[in-house]
């Protein structure tokens, strides 16, 4: 098949929607089809189109990372999806605001269109009065609706209620990230890890708030792996609560990092505001990490206490009671292997990459009936 995607970041961006998105079409070109990514030009350097590992790139202007600019690259986008989606047998957007060229492609060359909801961002505008008719046209206009977690799915639901939706979680790269040797030095202290963005929602703040209380029961030290807007303000916060010489700030990492980083841990840490499905946690769990989660969007569908634990989220006091009774089980090591054995057996990228061509095959037979 000839599958034309869209979506607003790809790698070398890193991010969940963007690891899921290249995971995706390298699975699908791995198992024979052909695929183009319509993409932004998002980092300078990059070339405009590029094909990589048999991915066709195709790279557009976006002037900056805010809505704003994600409706002014997609509006740049026609001439390139246009061009291609006379000759797709599907479409496929990634994300409510990559779904424009694909609707019209639809009307002008009648080619079947996928929609995928990924973040949380979804939900924030899907609560408020003004979006939910742009994103009801929007849902209505794909053939088939998939979902990054239930919890969207159903929101997404109750704004349109389309008939062919279905929740279904990004995938992971099980070869990748798989136990292996650890990147850093072993520490006295017990370590966690918190591969997350600095945004406000994904809640790093409440681990920083949680240290003080976790350090008065054992030595513990977080790295955070990820940069972002917040960073001055967790520096700050850190140093006013004491627990500065606790935090390691790695700033941004590579994908191919990450695996080590993961293994010089004990536990990974997800104190999220709002998530869809967290493919960081994911790929923690692929590594062999126990988790502990915030209860809140997709992430108590794939995290329990069989693999880690979940706590109520903003909430320091719980968080840190929560970690601190992980970290002291002596089971530690066993709900890593099950976090492993989880996610190899049902949210691999094959097994994700399977489903989606179900669908696609679907769409396209039934367009050619």
């Amino acid at each position: 098949m000839k599958v034309l995607q869209q979506c607003i970041y790809f790698p070398p961006e890193v991010g969940g929607l963007e690891s899921h998105a290249w995971y995706l079409c390298r699975e699908l070109v791995r198992m024979g089809d052909e695929v183009t990514m319509v993409t932004s030009l998002s980092q300078a350097g990059l070339p405009r189109e590029e094909v990589v590992e048999g991915v066709r790139v195709l790279r557009r202007w976006m002037p900056a990372r805010t809505p704003a600019g994600w409706i002014a690259h997609t509006s740049v986008t026609f001439p390139a999806f246009l061009r291609h989606a006379r000759h797709a047998d599907v479409m496929h957007a990634q994300t409510f605001a990559s779904a424009p060229p694909g609707m019209l492609a639809k009307r002008l060359y009648g080619r079947p269109l996928v929609l995928t909801l990924h973040t949380s961002h979804f939900l924030r505008l899907a609560a408020q009065p003004r979006w939910q008719p742009i994103l009801r046209r929007i849902i209505r206009a794909a053939d088939w609706l998939l979902a990054a977690s239930t919890e969207i799915r159903d929101v997404a639901l109750g704004l349109y209620p389309h008939p062919r939706a279905e929740a279904l979680t990004n995938g992971v790269d099980t070869t990748m990230f798989a136990p292996g040797p650890p990147a850093l030095a072993p520490s006295a202290a017990r370590r966690v890890i918190v591969p997350r963005r600095l945004f406000e929602k994904n809640g790093v703040e409440y681990l920083v708030r949680a240290l003080p209380l976790v350090r008065e029961r054992m030595d513990v030290e977080a790295i955070l792996v990820g940069d972002g807007p917040e960073r001055a303000k967790l520096e700050a916060l850190a140093d006013s609560l004491g627990v500065r010489d606790a935090i390691t700030f790695l700033g941004a990492r590579p994908n191919t990092e990450l695996p080590g980083l993961l293994a010089s841990a004990e536990v990974a840490v997800f104190p999220s505001l709002m998530e869809a499905t967290s493919v960081a946690a994911l790929e923690a769990m692929s590594c062999g990490l126990p988790v502990a989660a915030s209860r809140v969007g997709g992430l108590p569908e794939i995290v329990d206490e069989t693999v880690g634990t979940l706590f109520e989220p903003a909430n320091p006091r719980d968080l840190a009671e929560r970690l601190v009774a992980l970290l002291e089980r002596d089971d530690l090591e066993e709900r890593g292997r099950r976090a492993r054995e989880r996610v190899v057996a049902n949210w691999s990228v094959r097994r994700l990459a399977e489903r989606h061509r179900e669908i696609y095959r679907t769409l396209v037979d039934e367009r050619q009936r």
